[in-house]
């Protein structure tokens, strides 16, 4: 029987964390990479972690803008959002957000050794404390924060 490489091991720890914490994305991430390490495409790795954050990030701004594009959110409700405190707060969350996640990038891409850490604390934070399974770049750009220039 083959022995386990440390990096499969890893994946399949994660993938068992996924399980236990009922976090999709993550057991579907791990499965996937383990599948493309068991099957030899390591070619496609390099590949993965050049463009696969963009293409990620791509997917998540079709699936926000998808009910602007639908017509789901009418010009009337975009207009009234610019005059309700609630809503104008939340834009500029929104503009936060999206700040810490361009700086989550930046250290995830620069810093790859980190996001396994982060996966592993956001996979901790769905188990344990009831949270969502959204937040690794937001992680990441608040780790930049305390870490990063």
């Amino acid at each position: 029987m083959p022995q386990l490489d440390m990096p499969s091991l890893l994946l399949i720890l994660l993938a068992l964390l996924g399980v236990v914490s009922r976090n999709q994305s993550i057991t579907i991430a791990a499965v996937v990479l383990l599948l493309i390490r068991t099957l030899g495409l390591h070619q496609a790795f390099p590949w993965i972690e050049k463009n696969g954050l963009s293409l990620g990030i791509i997917i998540l701004t079709i699936g926000i803008l998808a009910p602007l594009a639908s017509g789901t959110i009418s010009t009337k409700e975009l207009y009234q959002s610019f005059l309700h405190w609630k809503s104008i707060a939340a834009i500029g969350v929104g503009v936060l957000v999206a700040y810490l996640g361009g700086r989550g990038a930046h250290l995830m891409s620069s810093s790859p050794a980190l996001v396994t850490s982060l996966v592993i604390g956001t996979i901790l934070g769905v188990a344990f404390f009831k949270g969502v399974p959204v937040g690794p770049l937001i992680a990441a750009g608040i780790l930049s924060l305390l870490v990063a220039k």
